[in-house]
């Protein structure tokens, strides 16, 4: 994925590895949502795996809220890894009271992505393999 460098105060997307992360500023409602929508619906298409970083927001109301979970509900929906950054106990609770704690998933820090597990080559059993392991 490419993404075009934007000089936009209320979001910073940078990658990290396969991971993009778009960190939010300022006061999420909704004529904030209005602007970082189009932006955010770009990255939740073209993102392997996207983290949304909210603890720079000095506001959250019920409309970024929803845009947070459509966000995660849309990522995941198409098989992508969706991550949450949040440590602010005003948001968590917003979350907690909503009922969106098991969608939106908040984590304290960004978390790095689980490495895909490696295939064990299994044991050989050639004649080398056995003159190293006498019986």
């Amino acid at each position: 994925m490419q993404l075009i460098p934007r000089h936009d105060p209320h979001l910073a997307v940078r990658t990290a590895g396969a991971l993009t992360v778009a960190v939010l500023r300022g006061e999420l409602d909704l004529v904030l949502v209005r602007h970082l929508r189009p932006e955010l619906d770009a990255l939740v298409r073209e993102a392997d795996a996207l983290a949304v970083d909210v603890r720079a927001l000095g506001f959250c109301d019920a409309t970024g809220l929803g845009l947070l979970a459509h966000c995660a509900r849309s990522t995941r929906g198409r098989g992508a890894h969706f991550q949450l950054v949040c440590d602010q106990p005003w948001i968590l609770r917003l979350v907690r009271l909503t009922g969106l704690d098991d969608l939106l998933r908040p984590e304290p820090v960004l978390r790095p992505l689980p490495s895909p597990a490696l295939p064990v080559p299994p044991p050989s059993s050639g004649p080398r393999a056995r003159a190293e392991h006498p019986v």
